[in-house]
């Protein structure tokens, strides 16, 4: 048996998986964003480990004999998050998080005093990542800063209270923009240039490398051995290892709070003026290409909540009802960016909007506006990838979004691709967590494909109306790029 954990930004999820990598259990533990000025985005790491905690003794509530079973455990988490520990190991102000966008200044101080970071790190420097919010931390709270002993991303806080190491892997290591993502190594002159050095930095891992053990505290409070706690990955290269898209040129669009478009490399390839993001695979001699769109499912979240629906799936049964095929002038469009944007426009200042609302526009014409913007933000992210080179094949679904039948119909249509759900595509990085933890157990690297759900494939018509549809999508961005930029900021 083997446990996988992932820490999201909405919840911290649980699987439990068999030697064959069958589901015997999961739960999950809710978790809360604090957002207490425009563009902040945080949460308390205390949080987090209460939220593990409930998630595994749900579980093991359930699943005592299984737990008794259990050979290892894996990480999944959050990228880029900057959880801040003072030489005790205390906790030194609330985690900022990857969908922070208070530091676009510090961004561009950091590419103009380190002019080969794209090159070293694979990414240009934008807010989302880790090193930028140090910079801001500097300049903004030095006191705070002064304190700061280590500098963890959020799974690996969870792996400190689990194991007391402080270790990372190579996926997650990679978009702090500390990273030679290339030769998978720190890289000191971009420590330097934030004032910091090796030592304040985890010991960097692959994904299936064992980076220590429970604590015999908390292996018995969960009911297991002081079983191994292998290094795990970012949230979306272990999404990756549990959608099998680990041989190169195979391809999933995750649906989660934020979206990505990822695909495997057997090399490292960057495209950082493209706003794609090249990173370490969490697994040895392998990288990975991926565009990222910071709103996908939480958009129809967020549009629940304006609209006083019961939830998501009334909406989307609304939505199934409303034809699809109309006349372009009669659809709204809906930007998504309600936390900003990464691919391809690298701006934290962008907004979500509707445009092209009249009176005859109904809740359900704003859902089915809400699917297809997020699609086209794929698309744009998809456009990133040709533009870098990458070459795509088999593409999955998964994440929290893979439910809706609807938005995959439209999705497949936008991109122009077949697209695969696979059984357990909703686990995602927690389901790929706990392979990695059956890897470095045994030493295999050995998956097999789960089943396959169901399938969506492109829809001629449909095809025809979006290829209309994107490009409007994309002028409207254009047209609003400087408004956006101009607005009074925080």
């Amino acid at each position: 048996m083997y446990i996988g954990i992932d820490l999201g930004t909405s919840a911290v999820k649980a699987v439990l998986i068999d030697e064959q990598d069958r589901v015997v259990d999961t739960a999950s533990a809710p978790l809360t964003v604090s957002r207490p000025r425009p563009l902040w985005s945080e949460q308390d790491p205390e949080g987090w480990w209460t939220a593990a905690d409930q998630a595994v003794l749900a579980m093991r509530a359930r699943q005592e004999r299984a737990f008794a079973a259990v050979r290892a455990v894996g990480l999944s988490g959050q990228m880029h998050g900057a959880t801040l520990l003072d030489a005790e190991g205390r906790v030194i102000r609330p985690a900022i998080l990857w969908n922070d966008g208070r530091s676009h200044a510090e961004c561009a101080w950091l590419e103009e005093t380190v002019p080969d970071l794209p090159r070293i790190a694979g990414n240009r420097a934008m807010p989302g990542f880790t090193a930028p919010k140090l910079v801001w931390l500097r300049r903004h709270e030095p006191e705070a800063y002064a304190r700061v002993a280590k500098v963890l991303l959020p799974k690996d806080y969870l792996r400190w209270r689990m194991t007391g190491e402080y270790a990372s892997d190579m996926s997650d290591s990679a978009g702090t923009l500390w990273m030679n993502v290339a030769e998978r190594r720190w890289a000191p002159e971009l420590l330097e240039a934030c004032g910091l050095n090796e030592g304040h930095m985890p010991r960097l891992f692959e994904g299936t490398e064992i980076t220590g053990r429970l604590r015999p505290e908390v292996a018995d409070r969960w009911g297991l051995g002081t079983v191994p706690v292998v290094g795990g990955g970012g949230d979306n290269a272990a999404g990756a290892v549990g959608a099998n898209v680990i041989e190169p040129g195979t391809a999933f669009v995750s649906l989660g709070t934020s979206g990505v478009y990822f695909v495997s490399s057997g090399e490292y390839r960057a495209n950082p003026q493209g706003g794609v993001h090249a990173f370490c695979h969490c697994l040895p001699g392998r990288w990975h290409q991926m565009s990222v769109i910071l709103s996908a499912a939480s958009c129809l979240s967020w549009l629940k909540g304006v609209l006083g629906a019961a939830s998501e799936a009334e909406m989307l049964a609304e939505a199934e009802g409303r034809p699809l095929l109309r006349d372009p002038a009669e659809k709204p469009l809906f930007l998504p960016y309600l936390s900003g944007e990464r691919t391809p426009h690298n701006n934290p200042y962008a907004k979500g909007v509707f445009f092209g609302l009249t009176h005859a526009t109904e809740r359900a014409d704003l859902v089915i506006a809400v699917l297809e913007g997020v699609a086209f933000a794929f698309a744009d992210g998809q456009q990133a990838l040709y533009d870098a080179g990458t070459a795509i094949e088999e593409v999955s679904v998964i994440g929290g979004g893979a439910a809706s039948v609807l938005w995959g119909r439209i999705l497949a249509s936008v991109l122009g691709r077949k697209l695969i759900y696979r059984e357990g595509a909703e686990l995602g990085p927690a389901f790929g967590a706990a392979r990695l933890a059956r890897f470095g157990d045994t030493g295999r690297i050995e998956v097999e494909p789960q089943p396959i759900r169901r399938v969506a494939e492109p829809e001629p018509e449909l095809q025809a109306l979006y290829a209309r549809l994107w490009p409007r999508y994309r002028a409207l961005y254009q047209t609003l790029e400087a408004p956006f930029f101009s607005a009074p900021q925080a």
